[in-house]
């Protein structure tokens, strides 16, 4: 009998859970088609200008005219020089003490 009682149990918690895991992706997806508002006001009151999100104005709601992210291309071997140079440059390096075993 108590068996029945946790298939029961665990059964609505499932039915509850994905539920819950449809609306969270069905609000996901209605959310990613809305754009942001401006905090600028367009020029024309039916000018169809995207939205943008607010992270790309400034305090005062102009545009931000910088990159938010630059990345750089490298090598594996300068990528493992830059760490080695990091991990010697640093307090507790063992570069000039022999290595603990």
């Amino acid at each position: 009998m108590l068996h029945l009682i946790y298939v029961i149990a665990f059964t609505i918690i499932a039915f509850l859970a994905i539920a819950n895991l449809m609306r969270s992706l069905m609000t996901l997806g209605i959310d990613s088609q809305r754009g942001y508002p401006t905090p600028r006001r367009s020029p024309l009151a039916g000018d169809p200008t995207p939205l943008t999100h607010p992270e790309m104005f400034d305090d005062r709601g102009n545009p931000i005219n910088e990159p938010l992210l630059v990345m750089r291309s490298m090598t594996v071997e300068d990528a493992r020089q830059r760490l080695d140079a990091l991990y010697n440059a640093s307090p507790g390096s063992s570069v000039d003490k022999p290595e603990e075993i």
